[in-house]
């Protein structure tokens, strides 16, 4: 039985994208988030699309995982949707009208502008942590924010903390479906009534979940400090990594598309 992978959690499959190393991937997630940002136009997010497709079929994450967080965000997508599509009282020639209520054409459209470079974002950067172990995260991040420890900045706390928060991500995610499960196995309904009595049914979720969630807060904490965890000050490696020549071309090359598409597009 093939167990389920929660939205960012690391999928082990061997591609060219999980060999790349840790830094290598943050320096390629940042060109294309400022790639994103920068096109204006349905031609850009097309290019940016192409590259998101192409990128998770040679990381060979199954697409189901891929675009599991869009699932997560689609309130916010659909709230972008109404928030530039309807017009109250509008003065222009609209799509639908429903009384003082309607649907204009130029904000609708800037709506699926804005909502689909929020899919792009979520599938792109979500990559990051499905082709990188926790430990090589760590490690990257930490040597990102080395140069700041100058000033006294605890880059390896910070890059530990960083790393648990983006690994309970999925454990919390997780936590929460199963504990909906089995309360609405016990007669619970999610499903009913209003927004405040769907919000209060919640209620009996949050409690058991924030409760487990300290008890894996104490129980990491616990296990860090039994092997001796002391912050990253003086803290030895296994297995350094190290960027390669092919990380270097593969993060150039990137950042000139990205920066290429951007500007033009």
């Amino acid at each position: 039985m093939r167990v389920p992978v929660a939205f960012g959690q690391y999928v082990p499959v061997d591609s060219p994208i999980h060999a790349l190393d840790a830094k290598t991937k943050m320096g390629l997630v940042a060109a294309f988030t400022a790639g994103v940002f920068m096109v204006d136009g349905f031609p850009g997010l097309a290019v940016m699309a192409l590259v998101v497709v192409a990128t998770v079929a040679v990381s060979r994450v199954p697409w189901h995982i891929a675009i599991r967080g869009v699932r997560a965000l689609s309130f916010i997508l659909a709230f972008t949707l109404l928030a530039h599509g309807l017009r109250w009282n509008p003065a222009t020639v609209t799509l639908v009208r429903l009384g003082p209520l309607a649907v204009d054409g130029p904000g609708l459209v800037t709506g699926v502008f804005f909502a689909a470079r929020i899919m792009l974002l979520v599938v792109g950067t979500s990559l990051l942590t499905l082709t990188t172990t926790p430990v090589q995260l760590t490690d990257g991040l930490e040597r990102v924010m080395r140069p700041l420890e100058v000033v006294r900045f605890p880059a390896g706390e910070v890059a530990m903390m960083l790393t648990i928060a983006l690994r309970f991500i999925p454990t919390t995610a997780a936590e929460a479906e199963k504990i909906v499960i089995a309360q609405t196995a016990r007669g619970a309904r999610f499903d009913e009534g209003g927004p405040i009595r769907r919000a209060r049914a919640f209620v009996p979720v949050l409690v058991p979940l924030f409760i487990n969630l300290f008890r894996r807060a104490e129980d990491l904490a616990l296990a860090m400090e039994s092997r001796c965890y002391r912050g990253g000050r003086g803290r030895t490696r296994l297995n350094a990594s190290v960027m390669r020549p092919a990380d270097w071309m593969t993060l150039a090359f990137a950042t000139a598309v990205m920066i290429a598409v951007g500007v033009a597009l």
